[in-house]
């Protein structure tokens, strides 16, 4: 597993998340060994691998639904321990799974603020509530009817009623599980719409994906965060792909033939580029 920064970093200052040596294992399996990472304040940070790499466990011991085996995690700066998720989201984090956990019975607004409903002595402020939650949908990007039954969203909708539920409780960090796994690609555009908003807030996203073409897609910048210089195009995407299946990855280019278009009527095969790995 390896991280991929996926936005321009924010001034030297203290980071949104640390992670220091996380270690987590489960009966027969290390899951996550040695993780250290930094995740700057306002920027998309993709945690990238093959399905297994221990992607989602990692992002689920910094949510406080695991508790690591050893390491540390620091939100803005202060070392923090989470025995719950009730803890993270306390501590301005939040998660989005991939399967989503949403009511069909009841309205987005009522799956937004279910347990975390405002109002005194027992009686629930929805104008209130529905104020707020529009001002978060405004934020985001989304227009959506607070009123009406999740039941009658489609699958893209059912995601950006999960974002608000999370913004809803303070959450500062986002943390998003394989987001785009069941999308169609405007969704998928739309979202990245979406999380640009987001940053541009001050909002930090964690972006958990097996699927290079998203994680490069949602960047305007890109860098590797393991010492690896700066690169662009099919360079990335071999870095990338070397770096997640723990294989060597050259880029090839096929040479430029003089005067191909005007012979041939077909672009320069110097466009054309191909990747592939050598095993290592």
């Amino acid at each position: 597993m390896w991280q991929y920064l996926a936005m321009p970093e924010s001034p030297a200052g203290t980071p949104a998340v640390e992670l220091t040596n996380i270690s987590k294992g489960f009966p027969g399996v290390v899951a996550n060994r040695d993780i250290t990472m930094r995740v700057e304040r306002g920027t998309i940070h993709a945690i990238v691998g093959e399905n297994g790499a221990g992607k989602s466990t990692l992002m689920k011991t910094l949510y406080g639904l695991h508790q690591p085996d050893s390491g540390t995690i620091a939100v803005n700066g202060e070392v923090v321990t989470f025995r719950s998720p009730s803890d993270a989201i306390a501590a301005g984090i939040g998660m989005v799974h991939q399967h989503f956990m949403l009511a069909d019975n009841l309205t987005v607004l009522e799956n937004i603020i279910l347990g975390a409903e405002p109002g005194k002595r027992g009686v629930i402020d929805a104008r209130e509530a529905e104020k707020r939650v529009k001002e978060l949908a405004q934020g985001l990007g989304v227009e959506i009817d607070v009123n009406l039954p999740v039941a009658e969203l489609g699958v893209g909708q059912r995601q950006r009623v999960e974002i608000l539920k999370v913004l809803y409780r303070g959450a500062k960090t986002l943390i998003l599980d394989e987001p785009t796994a069941v999308l169609v690609p405007q969704e998928v555009h739309e979202l990245f719409d979406n999380l640009r908003r987001l940053v541009a807030a001050g909002t930090t996203v964690l972006f958990i994906s097996h699927k290079l073409d998203d994680v490069l897609a949602v960047s305007h910048a890109g860098k590797l965060t393991l010492g690896k210089p700066k690169v662009k195009g099919a360079k990335v995407k071999a870095e990338v792909l070397g770096l997640v299946q723990g294989e060597k990855i050259f880029v090839q280019k096929f040479k430029r033939r003089k005067n191909y278009r005007r012979r041939t009527g077909h672009r320069s095969l110097a466009t054309k580029v191909r990747i592939a790995s050598i095993a290592g």
